[in-house]
C-alpha cells in the first residue's frame, strides 16, 4: 500500500495570553493519502475521445492537459502514482496534416454569438511518429472493436479510411492494436471508458448508418453503424480479461444517453419563422394542395399549414414513412400541374413530414436552416421551410430507439463485467442525465446541458469542457475511493475553465 503522509502543523491560540497550564497550542493533523488496495504506480487509460481529452470539436494541448486520466493522474500522484505521458499535439489549433495537407479541421471557439472555427494553419503531421509508450491511449473515433484492430494506426490507411489519424501519431508500430501498446506497458492500475462511438456516430450523422443488431461481423461494418450488442459483449469481456489478468485494478464507466446532449438538444424542432406573406403564398400554392392529397391517401397528419405568429416546425424526410411520391406527383397532374413541377414535389414531399418534439435536429442543421438548397428550382428550395431536411440532419423516433437498445445493452455487459472483476464503476448514463436533465452542483458552479453557458458540455455539444471533465474525473474518483479503499481528494471547479479563448499560448 503507498502512502504520502502530509502534515499540517496549525499552532493555535499559541500567542494569546491564557490562564490554562497547557502550552497553548494544538497540532492538527490530516488523514495521510493512501491508495487502499489499488496500486497507482503505473496507470494507462484506455478509451476514445472522452479520454483523449478531446473538446471543442478537436484534439490540442490545452484539451489534452485538461484530460479526465491526465486529472485523476495528478490525485494519483498523491498516492504513490507515477509519471503520466500523453502523444500531445503540436499546438492549440486543433487540425491535423498528412504531408502538409489538412485532414482534420481546426478547434471552435466561441466569437461572441456562437460556436466558430479557429482560422489557422495546424502544425501536428501525424507522419512525424512521436516515441512511447504512453499512458493516455485515448484515440478519438475509436470504436470498441478498434481498440483490437491492426493496422489502425497505419499512416497508408488513412486516406482510404482503414486507419485513424491520431493513433498513427503514436502506434508503436504501422500494425500495432490500441489494446497491445496498453498491454505491453504492463498497467497496475486502468481505466476503460469504451463504446460510445459504436452509438455516437450513428447518432450524430443522423441515423444514416444501419443498426447492425444481431450481426457480429464488424469486419462488414460502415462507419454509421450501430454495434451489434452480442459482439460488443464479446470484445469488451475480452479487454477485462486482458487488462486484469495480472492482477491490476481499475475503473470503467458506462455509455452515457448520447441522444440526450446538447448536439440534440440545441435547435428546436419548431424553429422556423414564416412572415404573413410567404406563409399565406406557401399555404396555397405548395402546402395546402400537397396535404390535402396526403388527407386523401389517409395521410392528414404529415403536413401543417404554417403558421406567421408562431415558430413552425421544420420540413423533414422521414425514411420511415410509406413513400408517396408518385401518388402525390400523379394527383398535382391530374390538377394541371406541369409534369416536371410534379415530379419534383412527389419527390420532395413522398415521404416528407413536420417535425415533432419526438424528432431531434443535430446541432450543425442550425447552419444551413432557412438556406437555399442548390439546384432546386424556388420556391421549393428553402431548407426546412419547402425542401426538407434530409435523414443526415435529423434523428426519427425509431432511429432514437435503436441508439437507446444499443447503450441500455452495452451498459448491462460493462456493468457486470466490472462487478464481476471487482473494478470500480461510474455510472456515467445516471450522472450525465443529471447534468443535462437538472443540472448538478459542481462546488460554487452549476453544470447543465446547455451549449456555450452550460460549463459541462464544450462547443461541439457532445465533448466536455475541461470542467466537465474534471467533474467527471471526480466522480471516478469517488468510485475508485469506494472500491479500493482510497481517499483521494477531488480537483476543484474553480481551476478548469470552460471556454478556451482564440488565443492560446
Amino acid at each position: 500500500m503507498n502512502k504520502n503522509y502530509i502534515w499540517l502543523f496549525l499552532a493555535l491560540f499559541g500567542l494569546i495570553a491564557c490562564e490554562s497550564d497547557d502550552d497553548g497550542s494544538d497540532i492538527t493533523v490530516l488523514e495521510p493519502i493512501t491508495s487502499g488496495t489499488a496500486d497507482f504506480s503505473n496507470y494507462v487509460a484506455i478509451g476514445n475521445s472522452l479520454t483523449a481529452g478531446f473538446t471543442d470539436g478537436a484534439l490540442f494541448q490545452a484539451g489534452q492537459v485538461n484530460s479526465i486520466p491526465n486529472i485523476m493522474a495528478g490525485q494519483f500522484a498523491l498516492a504513490g502514482g507515477g509519471a503520466f505521458t500523453q502523444p500531445l499535439t503540436s499546438d492549440n489549433i486543433g487540425g491535423l496534416l498528412l504531408g502538409g495537407n489538412q485532414i482534420v479541421g481546426n478547434r471552435l471557439f466561441f466569437d461572441g454569438a456562437g460556436p466558430a472555427t479557429l482560422p489557422g494553419t495546424p502544425s501536428t503531421e501525424i507522419t512525424n511518429i512521436l516515441t512511447g509508450p504512453f499512458n493516455n491511449m485515448g484515440v478519438p473515433g475509436a470504436k470498441s472493436y478498434h481498440l483490437g484492430a491492426p493496422g489502425y494506426g497505419n499512416v497508408a490507411g488513412v486516406q482510404p479510411g482503414t486507419a485513424n489519424p491520431f493513433f498513427v501519431r503514436f502506434a508503436s508500430s504501422p500494425n500495432a492494436t490500441i489494446i497491445e501498446d496498453a498491454l505491453a506497458q504492463n498497467p497496475s492500475f486502468f481505466s476503460l471508458w469504451i463504446g460510445n462511438n459504436d452509438v455516437l456516430s450513428y447518432a450524430t450523422t443522423g441515423g444514416v448508418g444501419v443498426d447492425r443488431t444481431g450481426d457480429p461481423n464488424v469486419a462488414a461494418y460502415g462507419p454509421n453503424d450501430i454495434t451489434d450488442p452480442g459482439a460488443f459483449a464479446q470484445i469488451f469481456t475480452g479487454y477485462i480479461t486482458a487488462l486484469t489478468a495480472n492482477g491490476a485494478g481499475g475503473i470503467v464507466a458506462n455509455i452515457p444517453n448520447v441522444t440526450n446532449i446538447p448536439y440534440f438538444n440545441t435547435v428546436p424542432f419548431n424553429s422556423i419563422p414564416v412572415d404573413a406573406a410567404t406563409a399565406g403564398q406557401l399555404n396555397a400554392q405548395l402546402i395546402g394542395p400537397v396535404s390535402a392529397i396526403l388527407t386523401q391517401l389517409g395521410q392528414g397528419n404529415r403536413l401543417q399549414l404554417l403558421s406567421s405568429t408562431e415558430p413552425n416546425p421544420v420540413l423533414i424526410v422521414d425514411e420511415d414513412l410509406q413513400d408517396f411520391s408518385a401518388q402525390i406527383a400523379g394527383a398535382l397532374q391530374a390538377n394541371g400541374v406541369p409534369a416536371a413541377q410534379a415530379q419534383l414535389m412527389g419527390g420532395l414531399y413522398g415521404q416528407a413530414r413536420h417535425a415533432t418534439a419526438a424528432d431531434l435536429v443535430t446541432l450543425p442543421t442550425a447552419s444551413i436552416l432557412g438556406g437555399i438548397e442548390q439546384g432546386v428550382p424556388a420556391p421549393f428550395n428553402t431548407i426546412g421551410v419547402t425542401y426538407p431536411l434530409q435523414d443526415q440532419s435529423v434523428l426519427i423516433p425509431s432511429e432514437i430507439t435503436a441508439v437507446n437498445d444499443a447503450v441500455t445493452a452495452y451498459n448491462v455487459v460493462i456493468q457486470q463485467q466490472a462487478q464481476a472483476a471487482g473494478l470500480a464503476f461510474l455510472d456515467a448514463f445516471a450522472l450525465l442525465e443529471a447534468v443535462n436533465n437538472t443540472g448538478v452542483a459542481f462546488d460554487e458552479f452549476n453544470l447543465n446541458g446547455d451549449l456555450v453557458f452550460g460549463n459541462a458540455f464544450s462547443l461541439d455539444g457532445v465533448h466536455g469542457t475541461a470542467r466537465g471533465y474534471a467533474f467527471i474525473a471526480n466522480n471516478m474518483i469517488e468510485a475508485i475511493n469506494d472500491t479500493y479503499g482510497s481517499n483521494l481528494p477531488a480537483v476543484k471547479a474553480a481551476d478548469y475553465n470552460t471556454v478556451y479563448p482564440a488565443s492560446l499560448q
